[in-house]
Parts: structure tokens; sequence; C-alpha cells
């Protein structure tokens, strides 16, 4: 997408926007063979990576609002995936914990994931995307500052 109509700006939000909505869609493509969605996958990989993690930073994670994360955990309840304690902790939340099978979905659905970011990035040089990760950081960092 190239409209000069745009300034730099603009045409910097697009392309991010752009990326960001086709990035969701090839990843969510490679993970449905696997029964995830792309929300299921964010929240079992926050599991995994952050034991004891809360509901709220799950959501978080998962870019969804606490009451989606709630009816997605109930839902990888469900399907055995996740394990919810009965009591209620801090803030009324109920801990939460993957069970053995979703740890072994996770690392599965991990290399499915880092295949498509791979093609995402397989016409930049290393030197190229050390860059554009700094990059996007200092613009993530920018934005959370306002």
């Amino acid at each position: 997408m190239n409209d000069r109509s745009l300034n730099p700006q603009e045409e910097l939000g697009v392309l991010i926007k752009a990326t960001q909505s086709i990035l969701h869609q090839r990843m969510d493509e490679a993970l449905r063979p696997l029964g995830l969605s792309v929300p299921q996958y964010a929240c079992l990989q926050a599991l995994h990576d952050t034991p004891g993690i809360t509901g709220s930073e799950l959501a978080r994670r998962a870019f969804v609002s606490r009451q989606a994360m709630n009816v997605l955990l109930q839902g990888l309840e469900r399907r055995g995936l996740v394990e919810r304690s009965d009591d209620p902790g801090p803030r009324r939340e109920r801990a939460t914990s993957l069970s053995t099978t979703a740890a072994a979905l996770v690392g599965q659905a991990r290399g499915e994931v880092a295949a498509v970011v791979s093609t995402m990035t397989s016409d930049l040089t290393g030197r190229d995307l050390t860059r554009l990760l700094a990059l996007l950081a200092t613009c993530r960092d920018s934005l959370l500052e306002v």
C-alpha cells in the first residue's frame, strides 16, 4: 500500500494495522488445525510463560476484555486445556493453570506461529530484523508514555 495522499505518519499507521490484520489471519489459519484461535493461543502461551498470571493480565496479553477472557477460559476449561481453582483469590479471580495436555499443545502452536512469523520476515536480513524490533519497541513505548 503506497497511497501518496497520506503523510508518512498516516502511512505508517495504515501499514502497521494492515500488517497486524494479515498476521492475525495467517496465525488463525495456522492455529485452526490445532483447534485454537489466536486469543486462545495467546492465553495458553501467557499461562505457560507466566504461571500464576492474573485474568486481567491474561486479557491484556490476548488483547481481549476481561469479560471475553472469562468466556475464553471457560471454553478452554471445558476442553481440558486449563484448570481453574474453585476458590477465588485476590480480587475474586480464580487461579488458572495449564493442563498437561495444553503444555504439549502450546509447544506445537508456538512452532506454527513461528513459521508464520518466519514467512513474514523472510526477506529481512538479521540486521534489518533487529532494527525493526528496536523501532517498533520505540513506537510502542512512546505510546505507553502518553
